[in-house]
């Protein structure tokens, strides 16, 4: 239920902030007895488009907490928590960033993430299966991994690039739903029922489309935090913790939304195109072939 209220208020955020940000650039219906005007098209879509990755960025940690019922740790009650804590502040001192908040949720899993807009501002959370299953220096490495995530900047460059691809997309199915009410449907009556089913159509095929770019980039951006996670810690400690992962993960993610991103562990099961993670087999392989381990 909670997960649910949360999808509301940030879908009531987005409406408010793209309505606001339409009326302020005065930008109005795209739909005239013409046709499309483009101009104002565009706007509308990048408006919107970018609107809900840009909000989803901002209230991030926020978010998070809440759906993973994360546990900050702002003063440590007992010597893991004060390990933890010392060891994330020790990688974004050698980082070169902000101090994250450090925090816990609950899960068998072993997994870890990162959110937060800002490179100095930032959540570093870990699952108690984590710290149950893995040594001392592998969930060292894992947190460093999480930390490349954010010194690297990945979660503003998701949001953005995933912004774009909304705008694009919403584009280019508005265009369609025209073309298809229009040329084919023969409707001069403004837009009908053709518009608006081939322009949800369209939108479904291409939003597709649009997520193997945007787990294209994913799956880059997780070879770029192991070799974080083995420049901050030790390629060897980061080859172990993505092994142990390989062992544990027999079920999928507990992770949820933009978090399963920005997870250190995950299996593209379904399909190799879609998957937001490179196999573990292969980020083992890649961190053996760069460093000789």
């Amino acid at each position: 239920m909670l997960r649910i209220i949360l999808f509301l208020a940030t879908n009531l955020a987005v409406i408010l902030v793209a309505s606001i940000t339409l009326s302020i650039l005065g930008v109005g219906s795209y739909v005239t007895q013409q046709g499309l005007d483009f101009g104002n098209l565009l706007v509308f879509c990048l408006v919107f488009g970018m609107a809900g990755s840009l909000v989803s960025l901002l209230i991030s940690k926020w978010m998070a907490k809440r759906s993973m019922n994360v546990q900050v740790i702002d003063s440590p009650h007992n010597s893991g928590e004060q390990w933890l804590v010392s060891t994330v502040q020790e990688l974004a001192e050698k980082a070169g960033i902000g101090m994250p908040e450090v925090g816990i949720f609950a899960s068998h899993q072993p997994n870890a993430f990162a959110t937060g807009w800002n490179r100095n501002n930032a959540l570093v959370a870990v699952s108690t299966g984590l710290l149950q299953r893995m040594s001392k220096d592998e969930v060292k490495a894992v947190l460093g991994h999480e930390i490349g995530h954010v010194a690297n900047g990945d979660m503003v460059t998701l949001a953005l690039i995933q912004g774009v691809v909304n705008a694009f997309v919403m584009f280019f199915a508005r265009i369609i739903g025209n073309f298809v009410d229009k040329a084919i449907l023969k409707n001069e009556n403004g837009p009908g029922i053709g518009f608006f089913i081939a322009t949800l159509v369209s939108e479904i095929i291409l939003g597709i489309l649009a997520s193997f770019i945007v787990a294209w980039f994913s799956r880059r951006r997780e070879y770029r935090a192991d070799i974080a996670g083995a420049e901050l810690v030790s390629p060897l400690s980061m080859i172990n913790a993505l092994a142990r992962l390989q062992e544990s993960y027999d079920q999928p993610s507990e992770l949820n939304g933009e978090l399963v991103a920005f997870g250190i562990g995950g299996e593209g099961k379904l399909s190799a195109l879609a998957a937001s993670h490179p196999p573990l087999g292969d980020r083992i392989q890649a961190l053996r072939q760069r460093y000789g381990v």
